[in-house]
């Protein structure tokens, strides 16, 4: 639809064509005649990863998380006014039975353990550019009085009360199992014991009183919101499946343990027999980021997105709405669910010796390349498959060789030797496609580029409004590849800039390239930020000229001036992206051994 409209508009006559830009404005025209930048984006809008444990060092998976609400964050801010407008919160879950247990086995008081996991996952972000606003601690003073708060407006509204609960209960997983989702599993030894139906971790009967959470009085409020917002879960297939859950029954939750079976958590105000269920204790974490119980948080919530493990979903989905509509809050506004990563086809396991490390990876593959790989490879709906060699030849072939080489074609002294952004010559590539004449040079596949790229950025936004970041990477590669496909097919090297007849068609070709050039890095900015300035800045393009509502994507072909044309290129900063050695294809096997 958007392509016939960007034909149907070229076709017009020349005084027709530039009425109806003038009309639509520059930002119509140069979005891919849609706006990007649109007033949407004047709202606050927080985005969160889960916060996560701290029973052992982070992995791929925990990166993939990080990354993807990033790039969702950092795209939104290319499209608002303001950076003040976005928050993007991570941090780690360090309360509950598996912290206790871990820190125990390894010799460690509980705190000792947090703090050196946690600066692990710290340093693992920092490195990696995650650009989060805040990163928050369970341990941190502030969240143990939001929590407690929380608590106590539940117990007002008459949510908790205290009661036997008996069941299964899984420590790895930190939740109550009903009987359907236990099952049998046989033992080295031959005997059977219990374990979680959907994970396969153990699980033990436990019999306490515990305060419970009014749970069952949820099922139709979570159906009402969620049938009432399709949208509310992505993908879809998540949301479907919530939506089953809640068509069987909903029982009351426990929401505390015994002090004495669980004393590293949140006491709970008032009892301190009693220790705060963790699950509750951490989904807290998103309203304490936001500064609750104050005024404040009311300006952030509930314009909230989750990034979450499809293996939280239940909790995230779930759980905390019927937490939030029982402390009288709204759900939050989506819940993005992502799938895991497997490598070379089994799942990540300490006992395999596979689990990746994504410190390793982001240093022999370096940042950009090792984030745009998982964030192009990564697909929401179902795991992904990690393995050394796929990484390298991603890289080489979309990093190094296409756009790399795209840019060193098109800044080369030899064919480029003033260094400047070339003048546009309209009259070898007239807005209306068909035209001919001798001056005339371009071709029909050269009016499929100018609609393709022009359209790129509104199409890439769908796809981060999506949750397919995958897509919108999948979208500007398929672009890269047809200027590639547009700069050989008029081999600029063959045209000599002292031919009156050469000089204004390689000085187009080299406009139009660069341009594309242009949008690429402008897209590419939330996913590779560094390769994305240094493209950038190479091509002369300042700061301010970078966001989504700048994009004025090849203003000459529509008849109005461009800003860029003439000036000179930034300086050279070398290759854009080196080719990476089929050496680095031994992280696996090495991490084994």
């Amino acid at each position: 639809m958007l392509r016939t409209s960007v034909l149907r508009l070229l076709g017009r006559t020349g005084a027709s064509r530039l009425s109806l830009l003038e009309d639509f404005g520059p930002r119509y025209y140069s979005s891919g005649f849609l706006s990007v930048g649109d007033d949407a984006c004047d709202a606050r809008a927080y985005f969160t990863t889960p916060i996560f444990y701290v029973n052992a060092a982070p992995h791929i998976g925990h990166l993939y998380s990080a990354l993807l609400a990033d790039a969702l964050c950092r795209h939104r801010r290319l499209r608002g006014p303001s950076t003040a407008a976005t928050r993007f919160s991570t941090g780690t879950d360090e309360h509950g039975l598996k912290i206790q247990q871990a820190a125990a086995t390894a010799g460690l008081a509980p705190t000792e353990l947090c703090d050196q996991v946690s600066e692990q996952f710290q340093q693992l972000f920092q490195e990696a550019g995650i650009s989060c606003t805040d990163f928050i601690r369970t341990t941190e003073a502030r969240h143990r009085v939001a929590v407690q708060h929380f608590w106590g407006v539940l117990k007002s509204r008459g949510l908790l009360y205290k009661g036997v609960y008996e069941g299964w209960y899984c420590a790895s997983d930190e939740c109550f199992l009903p009987e359907a989702k236990v099952t049998q599993q046989p033992g080295p030894s031959g005997d059977s014991f219990p374990v979680s139906l959907e994970s396969g971790h153990p699980v033990s009967w436990t019999k306490e009183e515990n305060y419970i959470f009014r749970l069952s009085q949820f099922r139709e409020p979570l159906q009402r919101w969620l049938r009432g917002n399709p949208q509310a879960i992505t993908p879809e297939p998540f949301h479907h499946v919530v939506l089953q859950w809640l068509d069987e029954e909903l029982p009351d939750l426990s929401v505390s343990r015994r002090s004495s079976h669980l004393h590293w958590g949140i006491p709970v105000p008032g009892d301190d027999s009693q220790t705060i269920y963790v699950w509750l204790d951490a989904l807290v974490n998103y309203l304490t980021v936001i500064g609750y119980p104050n005024a404040e948080f009311k300006s952030w919530w509930p314009a909230t997105s989750h990034i979450i493990g499809k293996d939280i979903l239940k909790f995230h989905a779930i759980y905390w709405p019927a937490f939030l509509l029982g402390a009288g809050m709204s759900p939050p506004q989506r819940i993005y669910v992502h799938s895991h990563w497997t490598v070379c086809g089994q799942k990540m396991s300490k006992s395999l010796g596979n689990v990746v490390d994504p410190r390793t990876c982001l240093n022999r593959y370096t940042v950009d390349g090792f984030r745009y790989f998982l964030l192009r490879q990564g697909v929401p709906n179902w795991d992904c498959d990690y393995y050394d060699e796929k990484v390298v030849k991603l890289l080489n072939s979309e990093l190094a060789d296409a756009l790399g080489g795209l840019l060193n074609r098109c800044t080369a002294k030899r064919i480029n030797p003033s260094e400047t952004y070339p003048a546009f010559c309209t009259t070898c590539f007239p807005s209306e496609p068909g035209l001919v004449g001798p001056s005339v040079r371009a071709q029909a596949e050269d009016y499929a580029l100018v609609s393709a790229v022009a359209t790129l950025p509104k199409q890439v936004a769908d796809h981060y409004d999506n949750f397919q970041i995958y897509k919108a990477l999948e979208a500007v590669s398929s672009c890269v590849r047809q200027t590639n496909g547009f700069v050989q097919r008029h081999a600029p090297w063959k045209l000599n800039w002292e031919s009156p007849v050469d000089a204004p068609w390689l000085g187009t070709v080299l406009h139009v390239a660069l341009e594309c050039l242009r949008v690429f890095g402008t897209l590419l900015q939330p996913v590779t930020p560094s390769l994305a300035d240094k493209l950038l800045s190479r091509l002369g393009v300042s700061a301010s000229e970078r966001s989504l509502g700048e994009l004025y994507f090849l203003p000459r072909f529509y008849g109005h001036p461009c800003p860029f044309e003439g000036r000179r290129l930034g300086p050279e900063t070398g290759l854009l992206f080196p080719r990476l050695d089929r050496s680095r294809t031994w992280l696996v096997k090495a991490h084994r051994t």
